[in-house]
């Protein structure tokens, strides 16, 4: 990845035009400038996301590609590998038992339970079979299950142990039509007798597979415009809202990764892998390991417990770690957690070394040759503490705050960049590149098959033909084909081929973008402020003192509320230091710590330039 420092990453293929005849002003269109000359076309033999599989397990048989561990009498064993071939045969297994059982292409199939071995084997046979694959992802709201079920009328259910009892349960109603039940593992005598009550066939993981092996299909290969997936996401409505991604969405994915990944030195290899702990119900996590698959890399998953992330870290040692802005914060703040504890002496010497090395990375060297004293001296520990061989690490899913990343930048020994992207766009649609600071607080600019541009808020006072360039982010490009049932919601959001993310851009002269606002879920107070909660929770969530905030505005009302849940440890921590005995309970009621935490609310708002809304 050396050679990041190069400045011309974008190139404008047509002019901003004013708004008229009531239609809103819209800013110019951007490309990467790795398509300078057009969209880049797909091989022959990778047009699918079944290619992306069935050509690596042939090209790289014996390579590890899925691991995981094995937890024994409540013991954590090391990670266990499965490699391509093998996981390929258990594929064809899943897939011959889909078509024993009756289900045909195009037929919809749930998969419900954590990152593992199973939910890949289970994705590729639908990928294979030319099924279409629906993870199913309980935290979007009550009930989401039982109507994603339903909505998108699933045939069979690949499940996590833990989760039989959910489907099983009176208040799954849509169970009724699932034809049959595969535990990622096994099942309990209890649950095949429930299961058969309610019509429904109940099978092991191995009772699965051996059906595949007894009664062998070949695949039946889908076509680059069949559906891959359905990805059911938060709809405004309340109820989810089914994005249908095409199996040619995934294969540029894949390839628009290749590109932009081989610009740099530091490529990607087979010898890579990538600890994957975010949900594999959401796109980012996915799409990252399609494109591992495609190198055939390794991918590990973490064994479920969020809280001891590090020890997977440190056994694993990953190359590549992809983290929402929380995992990031919560990596930060351990670092300056253990450099609290330094001697005054060494924090300062710590401190020094980070800005010098801050300076040269500015003045644009990279980050390994800005300062090798100092990664030696200072920083190899931070990054022993990732598992000591992370090259790279990606932030998405929200903006990220520059003081984390900047901090990132310098300390972790490896690259550090953000992306910015929805589940309708396969993930990332603009992306950072690699040690060039001019970046720092961006997310980056157009990826390979992306297309940008701002459209005019005019409610919102955001307008992209003004200095700055500001207004709501569209994307063009062969994202998503449409919500599932939904072509109301479809037409409402695709307009003239752009979609409408509902995210509010700023934009500089030659398209690095940055994600300033949210144009959904805004509301007026009495005096006619427009309010965005979740850019304030955003930014009022960042002091270490506080563990979540919820803020809460009223039409009728001047000021907002704001709900702070204190974390227990830092908050135990403020009290020794400042005098306070009790529980964490009685802390928190003490009119002082009350009074702390509204100075750090207010000094981190005017350090981002809030106006203080509450008190």
């Amino acid at each position: 990845m050396e050679g990041g420092t190069k400045k011309v990453f974008t190139v404008q293929v047509e002019d901003g035009k004013p708004g008229k005849d009531g239609r809103p002003a819209v800013g110019p269109v951007f490309r990467s400038a790795l398509s300078k000359d057009g969209f880049p076309q797909l091989e022959p033999d990778m047009k699918t996301s079944w290619d992306v599989f069935r050509v690596a397990a042939g090209k790289y048989p014996d390579n590890r590609m899925l691991g995981w561990r094995p937890v024994k009498d409540g013991v954590i064993g090391p990670y266990l590998w499965k490699s391509y071939k093998e996981v390929y045969e258990e594929v064809l297994q899943v897939g011959s038992a889909l078509q024993q059982l009756g289900v045909q292409p195009g037929s919809r199939i749930g998969i419900y339970g954590s990152n593992c071995p199973q939910w890949i084997a289970a994705m590729q046979a639908c990928n294979g079979y030319s099924l279409i694959c629906v993870p199913l992802y309980d935290t979007l709201g009550a009930g989401a299950v039982d109507f994603i079920i339903d909505h998108a009328e699933i045939d069979v259910i690949f499940i996590q142990d833990k989760k039989i009892k959910e489907i099983l349960s009176p208040n799954c109603k849509s169970a009724k039509r699932v034809k049959a039940l595969v535990a990622f593992t096994s099942a309990t005598s209890e649950q095949i007798t429930s299961a058969d009550q309610i019509g429904m066939k109940l099978y092991s993981w191995d009772d699965f597979l051996n059906m595949g092996k007894d009664n062998p299909a070949k695949p039946c290969s889908p076509k680059p415009n069949d559906t891959c997936t359905i990805m059911y996401t938060s709809g405004t409505s309340g109820q989810p809202k089914g994005v249908m991604l095409s199996h040619e969405s995934h294969a540029m994915y894949v390839k628009g990764v290749d590109l932009f990944m081989d610009q740099f030195d530091d490529k990607m290899t087979t010898d890579d892998v990538f600890l994957s702990f975010l949900p594999l119900a959401h796109i980012l996590d996915r799409m990252i390991e399609e494109y591992f698959f495609h190198k055939g890399a390794s991918v590990g998953y973490y064994h479920g417990d969020l809280n001891a992330l590090r020890d997977d870290l440190m056994e694993l040692k990953p190359t590549l770690l992809v983290g929402v802005p929380r995992v990031y914060e919560k990596i930060y703040e351990g670092i300056l957690k253990a450099l609290s504890e330094l001697r005054p002496l060494r924090r300062i010497i710590f401190n020094a070394l980070y800005n010098r090395k801050l300076a040269n990375m500015k003045a644009g060297y990279t980050y390994k040759t800005a300062s090798p004293f100092a990664d030696m001296l200072a920083f190899r520990k931070v990054k022993a503490r990732l598992g000591g061989r992370l090259r790279l690490l990606i932030s998405g899913g929200a903006p990220l705050s520059n003081e984390i990343e900047e901090f990132l930048r310098v300390t972790s020994c490896a690259y550090f960049i953000q992306g910015y992207g929805l589940t309708e766009t396969l993930g990332p649609s603009t992306i950072c590149y690699p040690d060039d600071m001019s970046l720092l607080g961006t997310v980056g600019v157009a990826a390979t098959y992306t297309e940008l541009r701002l459209e005019e808020v005019p409610e919102m006072g955001y307008d992209p033909l003004g200095t700055p360039s500001c207004g709501e982010i569209c994307v063009r490009g062969n994202f998503f084909t449409g919500y599932y049932k939904n072509p109301e919601l479809t037409n409402e959001a695709v307009v003239d081929g752009w979609f409408h993310t509902g995210d509010i851009g700023e934009m500089t002269s030659d398209g690095i973008l940055k994600v300033i606002d949210r144009k959904k879920n805004i509301f007026k107070l009495s005096q006619g402020e427009y309010v965005a909660v979740e850019y304030l929770e955003k930014v009022y969530g960042f002091p270490p003192i506080v563990e979540d905030i919820w803020v809460y505005g009223d039409s009728f009302r001047s000021m907002l509320v704001a709900v702070v849940n204190p974390h227990e440890e830092n908050t135990i921590k403020w009290a020794e230091s400042n005098g306070y005995k009790g529980s964490f309970d009685e802390i928190c009621k003490s009119e002082g710590f009350k009074e702390y935490i509204l100075k750090e609310l207010t000094s981190v708002a005017a350090k981002n330039k809030v106006h203080t809304l509450f008190n």
